[in-house]
């Protein structure tokens, strides 16, 4: 990110929205001690935080946007290139640093700019995994140019209270800096962008912290400081009871309370401990291999070959799956059979025709398609015990798959290990679980909640009777505050 907020198509590829005056204002006002300190922006942009400060350096890869930040801050000192790169070769040391550096995922963080990234942080302490979205490795980088004692203020993603990949930086900084201090923002800073950001300040560059402050407030107002109100989050219970991620902690310190005393009692269970939690089978080519029943009736499918599928979690109605559900997929001719076929043994010719037709031979060169043999043959096709919904907007659904559904990718297979489980899933939906499902996955944007394998596996269901009556109330109130902060109502 860097820059105005509708960004153009190639800079808004690379991640550069434009931030408002006002914070990139507060930010330097921040950072600067002194009219003669040095300061450091490594993705500069149009130069808005240059532009703040006379004796500014800022770094910027697109030629364009350097000109734009040259005008703008005709005191600056700006240089056009790979920041990494430029980083490594610098020998100047700095006094302060501020910016919004750009929001590249991994899909796109990639070639010689990402494998120089990974290493320069590598050596600096910082080991980031090959899925780190490219905000966490450029503050690393440029923490390394300042001055003992120096400052940073930025704007972050608030993917930085969740995502594993967020872990390596606020280790990082935490081992390096005297104090660590972010700011959650509900309201959005970005109103055209889905993603959700917060402000980093961090001081004291050379120290080292065992608490994170973490500000929570509902909006951005202008200042030359963080906010005075904080949570002094201790990081040895941010590491163990809340798996290093910070969301937990905009709910409040009762809700925390009572949901620990559950998750951390004998009696509650983790979804991931009686049954595993997996996702649906990849065809390569949905249209192809899901057919409508006038479809197949056309083609003459046989029914041998076909499988009823949920092929996504709107599918998911209620807590159980029926056989009057698929009824209905059938009465309203909806793809939702699956082409099943064996691997080995001869097919009906009505079914080799549909393989070898035009539809069969476009399937056929998607690239799942290309790498399996034979390419017809969907694997991992199994029925589930459980169908989970992989994204949703007030929770999670879960149901019991009694109509013997195959599942897609789109939504989770669970499948049992302790059949006495059935009566703790039975209370899904419960604010409990649903606050646990909260603070296992990830917000999405547009209210959305995300929930992967992995975090569904750590989904903590409670032995019946264990939320007692005065927990309940807290619960609730720490599972209202978590959906405001994913923007949903409730």
């Amino acid at each position: 990110m860097a820059g105005d907020i509708v960004a153009p198509p190639s800079r808004k590829a690379d991640g550069a929205y434009f931030t408002p005056e006002a914070v990139a204002a507060t930010l330097v006002a921040w950072a600067v001690r002194g009219r003669e300190d040095r300061l450091l922006d490594p993705s500069c942009g149009d130069g808005i935080f240059v532009a703040a400060h006379a004796r500014s350096v800022g770094v910027e890869r697109d030629a364009a946007s350097a000109c734009l930040a040259r005008e703008r801050a005709p005191s600056g000192e700006i240089h056009v290139g790979d920041f990494f790169a430029w980083a490594e070769r610098t020998a100047e040391r700095f006094d302060c640093a501020a910016g919004n550096p750009p929001f590249i995922r991994y899909q796109r963080f990639a070639g010689e700019t990402r494998a120089r990234a990974l290493r320069v942080c590598r050596e600096l302490g910082a080991d980031f995994s090959g899925l780190t979205s490219s905000w966490a490795p450029f503050l690393v980088a440029t923490a390394s140019l300042l001055r003992p004692g120096g400052r940073m203020a930025f704007v972050v993603p608030a993917e930085i209270g969740h995502a594993p990949y967020a872990v390596p930086f606020l280790e990082f900084a935490l081992a390096r800096f005297s104090t660590v201090h972010l700011v959650a923002i509900r309201e959005k800073l970005f109103p055209g962008l889905s993603e959700d950001c917060w402000l980093l300040f961090a001081d004291g560059f050379g120290g080292a912290t065992d608490e994170i402050r973490l500000s929570a407030v509902d909006r951005f107002v202008p200042s030359r400081d963080p906010p005075d109100a904080f949570e002094r989050v201790d990081v040895r219970e941010w590491r163990t009871a809340w798996s290093r991620r910070l969301r937990p902690y905009l709910m409040p310190r009762a809700a925390r309370h009572a949901y620990r005393q559950v998750a951390d009692s004998d009696a509650a269970r983790r979804l991931g401990e009686v049954a595993a939690v997996g996702i649906g089978y990849v065809t390569g080519a949905n249209d192809f291999f899901h057919l409508r029943p006038s479809q197949a009736a056309r083609l003459g499918i046989p029914a041998t070959f076909l499988h009823p599928a949920v092929r996504n979690g709107r599918s998911l109605a209620g807590p159980v799956l029926t056989d009057a559900d698929v009824a209905r997929w059938r009465a309203a001719d909806e793809p939702y059979l699956l082409l099943r076929l064996p691997r080995v043994g001869a097919l009906p010719r009505s079914v080799a025709a549909y393989l070898d037709g035009e539809a069969g031979r476009l399937a056929r060169t998607a690239y799942k398609c290309r790498v399996r043999s034979p390419w017809h043959v969907v694997p991992d096709v199994a029925v589930p015990d459980y169908l989970l919904s992989y994204m949703s907007g007030e929770r999670p659904s879960l149901a019991r798959n009694d109509a013997r559904c195959v599942a897609t990718n789109s939504v989770h297979c669970v499948r049992l290990r302790d059949p006495g489980a059935r009566e703790r899933l039975e209370a899904w939906g419960s604010p409990f679980i649903d606050l646990s499902c909260e603070l296992q996955g990830h917000p999405l944007g547009g209210g959305m909640l995300k929930l992967e394998p992995r975090e569904a596996a750590q989904v903590v269901l409670p032995a019946h009777g264990q939320v007692h009556d005065l927990d309940r109330a807290a619960v609730r109130e720490g599972l209202s505050a978590m959906r405001a902060w994913r923007h949903r109502a409730g």
